[in-house]
């Protein structure tokens, strides 16, 4: 006997210029018949959180699917698995311009069709949250199933059993090392490892190149310092790693897309002459709780 919940969408054309598009929602479990062969025109993330069985890929190889794990069905790729008795699944099929960019960061991953899971509770809670969103009467049904699609796909990358709950250690160092002089092949030093190795593990956690990974926490930081202190542009290259302030401004132009004075002036968040050059500290950022009242 199995039990089987499903609902499909279609979005209109604007909805899929959002990025990602949900055109289906299900949760089923029980003795449920094999799926497939067949090709869709679209992503499908299928969790699941209990029992097991196979899926065979389009080279004719057999994985073996354990519980809890994510099994990723993707566009124009054939398709076959079979689920054991215990089996316990929830889906969601997808679309959209965006899974370019998600599967070039290496959240959807073509091809790795099996990926085992460390833990499947936030991505269920994700899917529930799409399935109780996709009633008919629901005003915001496209946009808030296309939402919780992209929220999905940051639970799964999360919940990858290769990956510690709290991110990569090899991220963590890096970010943490991240304002200080060092080149790449200095940092790739400390971790005990060629830059090649360096470059595969970050390509691998994060989907971006070791360099692009610091500049993205420089910059983040650079632009916090900008906002919320008066430190001169050079102050504030030197801190987030930079001796060369004309190099900082180059690069933050750039990337940013407007000049380190002209960001700090757009920022405007507090009145002239209130700012000081103490800096916010990443690592312990305010609460939002209101004090009691006495």
């Amino acid at each position: 006997m199995h039990h089987t919940w499903m609902r499909y969408l279609t979005p209109a054309p604007v909805h899929h210029r959002l990025g990602l598009t949900c055109l289906g929602v299900g949760l089923q479990h029980g003795e449920l018949p094999p799926v497939g062969p067949r090709t869709l025109d679209h992503h499908v993330a299928v969790v699941v959180s209990a029992g097991g069985g196979w899926l065979q890929d389009p080279r004719g190889h057999r994985h073996t699917i354990t519980a809890p794990a994510l099994l990723w069905l993707t566009p124009g790729v054939p398709h076959h698995y079979g689920p054991d008795p215990s089996w316990d699944e929830c889906f969601v099929d997808f679309t959209g311009p965006a899974t370019t960019a998600y599967t070039e960061l290496g959240y959807i991953e073509p091809d790795r069709p099996v990926v085992p899971l460390s833990d499947a509770t936030g991505a269920r809670a994700t899917v529930a949250r799409i399935a109780r969103a996709a009633h008919s009467g629901n005003p915001l049904l496209e946009a808030e199933t296309g939402a919780a699609v992209h929220e999905l796909l940051v639970a799964l990358r999360r919940a990858r059993a290769d990956l510690t709950p709290d991110g990569d250690p090899v991220l963590h160092a890096l970010a943490r090392d991240a304002f200080q002089p060092l080149t790449v092949a200095e940092h790739a030093a400390r971790h005990g490892m060629t830059p090649a190795e360096l470059r595969g593990a970050v390509r691998r956690a994060s989907g971006r190149s070791p360099k692009d990974y610091l500049l993205t926490i420089r910059l983040g930081r650079a632009k916090e310092l900008l906002a919320a202190t008066e430190l001169p542009v050079a102050a504030v290259a030197r801190r987030v790693g930079y001796d060369d302030p004309a190099y900082f401004s180059r690069l933050f132009t750039r990337r940013v897309g407007t000049a380190p004075v002209r960001f700090r002036a757009q920022q405007g968040r507090t009145p002239p002459g209130t700012r000081d050059d103490r800096a916010p500290d990443p690592h312990d950022p305010p609460t939002t709780e209101r004090p009691h009242a006495t």
